[in-house]
């Protein structure tokens, strides 16, 4: 670790310590290229790919939740692990505390419902619809996946058209399939 590295990592530990940070985050490599995760104080807010962005990923968490953001990887490194585990099969669910702040209302609501698709499990876009109560909210629940802020964690990869076709990703067609194969044993 080089000397710039070491100040930087004393200045967020010493933030997070005062109670100056609003936001951690870190870069991951996985099987889907760099991913980035960001945690507050309550939990993981957001998994973003690099297709996204990260600069604009950052900024839009700047005004969402709050403009001190550092680089931080302890809080994150649970995270980091269970991606890990989770790309390595060796883990079908992961075990994180989430902030949703980033999400309210009915897409909050089929974001919660998401988890209860079982790993290497599929439901349409209908079904889980009529699954959150509202067998009318077809769109309303697309949106609500495609918008999806902690992606890989709250499996929205996991719905599909009712031709069984993909459907939207924020990773991506590619991810989304490369996703769906591993949860099915096909990716090694």
């Amino acid at each position: 670790m080089n000397e710039l590295e070491i100040l930087k990592r004393d200045l967020a530990t010493s933030a997070a310590a005062e109670g100056l940070l609003d936001l951690s985050y870190r870069l991951i490599d996985s099987p889907l290229g760099t991913l980035l995760l960001a945690a507050t104080e309550q939990g993981m807010v957001r998994v973003a790919f690099a297709r996204e962005d990260f600069d604009t990923v950052l900024d839009s968490l700047a005004a969402k939740v709050g403009v001190r953001i550092l680089e931080r990887h302890a809080p994150l490194d649970a995270a980091a692990r269970q991606l890990e585990e989770y790309f390595g099969h060796r883990r079908e669910g992961f075990a994180l505390e989430l902030d949703h702040r980033l999400s309210s209302g009915y897409r909050l609501e089929v974001q919660l419902a998401l988890p209860s698709i079982a790993y290497g499990q599929t439901m349409s876009y209908k079904e889980l619809a009529a699954a959150t109560g509202r067998p009318a909210a077809v769109r309303a629940v697309g949106t609500a996946c495609a918008t999806n802020p902690l992606p890989l964690l709250v499996p929205c990869h996991r719905v599909l058209r009712s031709d069984g076709s993909l459907g939207g990703y924020l990773g991506g067609p590619d991810a989304k399939k490369a996703l769906l194969d591993l949860e099915q044993g096909l990716l090694g």
